[in-house]
């Protein structure tokens, strides 16, 4: 179904600003998530909205920041911040339990920077060893040793699914954020992740994923409109000798 929706988007490196102006109807409000979604997936840094243009109708409207957050809340850099530049349209979202800022640097101004590693990789043989030395340089220099077996068990089977079944380009994105190593491989490939739970032990394969669940507190998949992202959240004190 056809929307109004359109995004302006701009933003000076540190962090991207997004423009939106339309109806947030069901259809509007699904082209926004997406819109945001796979702009939060492919640009680290926050991501900050304007809301003023937007007319809200219904409930899918009022909900698709929430929504957002919801889906890109374990990503390594996934700050979403909105703005109003008219106080009649952030008292209108305040009273929808949406807090509003009233400049882009107001909104800035309660972010905590964080700094991501963010890394293309290639589809091929030596991508999972290149991501495992990018793991563990990056937990060393963030102070988080102890973090580097667990996270480079779950992004080798991270970059293998990606190389065996997806064929897509990636990109590795890791990031230190409140004590905890968070890590995403982002690829161009619309399949699921298939999570079946303990495989027989005759089983030849599909362990990959359950190594993850093994050594990762949280992980998941989230679908963009080109790809997904699987991500994963590790924490010093559930760390065990890998």
């Amino acid at each position: 179904m056809p929307t109004d929706v359109r995004c302006l988007v701009t933003g000076d490196g540190s962090y991207t600003l997004v423009r939106a102006t339309g109806t947030l109807d069901p259809a509007g409000a699904r082209s926004l998530r997406d819109t945001l979604l796979a702009r939060r997936a492919d640009h680290p840094g926050p991501l900050v909205v304007e809301v003023s243009g937007l007319r809200v109708d219904g409930p899918d409207g009022w909900a698709v920041f929430a929504d957002v957050r919801t889906a890109a809340a374990e990503w390594p850099v996934s700050e979403l911040l909105l703005y109003a530049e008219t106080g009649a349209a952030a008292r209108d979202w305040a009273g929808h339990g949406v807090p509003v800022a009233r400049t882009p640097a107001e909104a800035l101004a309660g972010s905590v920077p964080v700094l991501p590693l963010d890394v293309p990789l290639e589809p091929a043989v030596g991508a999972a060893k290149q991501a495992r030395e990018l793991v563990t340089e990056a937990c060393l220099g963030w102070g988080v040793p102890e973090l580097a077996g667990a996270g480079c068990i779950a992004v080798t089977e991270m970059v293998n699914n990606v190389v065996t079944h997806a064929h897509t380009p990636m990109t590795l994105r890791l990031a230190v954020r409140d004590g905890a190593l968070r890590l995403a491989v982002r690829d161009w490939s619309l399949a699921r992740t298939a999570y079946a739970g303990l495989v027989p032990p005759t089983a030849t394969g599909g362990r990959g994923l359950l190594l993850i669940d093994a050594v990762a507190r949280r992980w998941g998949d989230t679908l963009v409109p080109d790809g997904k992202v699987v991500w994963a959240v590790f924490h010093p004190e559930d760390t065990a000798e890998y």
